[in-house]
């Protein structure tokens, strides 16, 4: 471990590929969930219950990670939980505006992939919204609702916390 001019490394190595990994593995786990153009209504219910459980988890998980920052140092903190909490998310929002597509065809205009829903959450999260994918049902723009919500209090906090930890190590000195 190398320390530059006495602060504390973003990330060892070892973390680097720990964390990539798992950020793989999470997406190799987004584009394998089985989706059956099938489904029963009851497999509906059941998997928009394990979304609202996913959602539940990731929000609690941020809640522990940013009260646990307000109890101990945040330059001791690591920096893995807020970025893979954040991946989560993301991919879980991916996973619902996919299976809308699937589920309602017509309530995404340009949403036909696994790719097209991820690309489209990670634009939403961006704020980007580029236009050639857009929720046109109201149950995409029900779910866009709950997405852009998630997005600010969720995914802006995770970005918050590795923002403030960096800065408590001394990388996000102006210096």
């Amino acid at each position: 471990m190398s320390f530059v001019s006495g602060r504390v490394p973003i990330l060892r190595r070892w973390d680097r590929a720990v964390l990539a990994g798992e950020v793989v593995l999470i997406l190799a786990l987004y584009y394998v969930v089985p989706f059956d153009y099938t489904a029963t209504s009851w497999q509906v219910w059941a998997r928009w219950i394990v979304f609202a459980l996913g959602v539940c988890l990731i929000c609690l998980s941020m809640l522990r990670a940013a009260r646990r920052q307000g109890r101990e140092d945040p330059a001791t903190l690591p920096l893995r939980p807020p970025i893979l909490i954040a991946v989560c998310g993301i991919a879980l929002f991916a996973l619902a505006d996919h299976g809308v597509a699937l589920a309602r065809p017509g309530e995404f205009v340009g949403l036909e992939t696994r790719t097209d829903a991820l690309y489209f959450a990670l634009t939403t999260l961006a704020t980007v919204g580029y236009g050639d994918i857009h929720a046109q049902g109201q149950w995409a723009r029900g779910l866009l609702i709950a997405q852009m919500i998630f997005n600010v209090a969720v995914i802006a906090g995770a970005a918050r916390l590795v923002a403030s930890r960096l800065r408590a190590r001394g990388h996000g000195d102006p210096r």
